[in-house]
């Protein structure tokens, strides 16, 4: 029986970590289907992603050119979605504020997958930057997919 059936990707804004973690995940093989989206925290309006985590997308033969931003919604937690967040404070400003019911399945990305290394949030940052939190992301996911397929095998 399959674990879960969402997994969302939340960041602040939604225009640049949430849309590369959610490209490189989906770009992945996974043993189980699985939706794979990526959400905000602070939405106020759809806005596309940021054109400098779109050019390290492309040059790593990617793309979410039609992504827009979409806001977090309580309705977005349930006992079937996994939430990954890519800082403890974020975890911490969902639990206050969503007070969600599975709390359990809200994560920080790089702990989740046993890794002291956290997400470096490049926004206002150079296109180099931009390309580092890619490959961070990039050995991150690579170690979530592993974990998610193990979970779906001891099912």
């Amino acid at each position: 029986m399959k674990k879960y059936d969402r997994l969302i990707f939340v960041s602040n804004s939604d225009t640049a970590v949430g849309p590369m973690a959610e490209a490189i995940l989906q770009s992945k093989y996974l043993l189980e289907e699985l939706e794979i989206t990526s959400k905000g925290l602070v939405v106020l309006f759809p806005e596309p992603i940021n054109p400098k985590a779109e050019a390290v997308l492309v040059s790593n033969g990617l793309t979410m050119k039609e992504h827009m931003s979409d806001p977090l919604l309580r309705e977005d937690f349930s006992e079937r979605t996994l939430i990954m967040t890519f800082s403890e404070s974020l975890r911490q400003k969902l639990v206050k504020e969503y007070e969600p019911e599975h709390e359990e399945l809200l994560h920080v990305l790089n702990r989740y997958v046993g890794s002291e290394q956290p997400v470096m949030d490049p926004y206002g940052g150079s296109l180099a930057d931009y390309g580092q939190c890619f490959a961070e992301l990039e050995a991150l996911i690579a170690k979530l997919v592993i974990q998610l397929n193990e979970e779906e095998l001891l099912c």
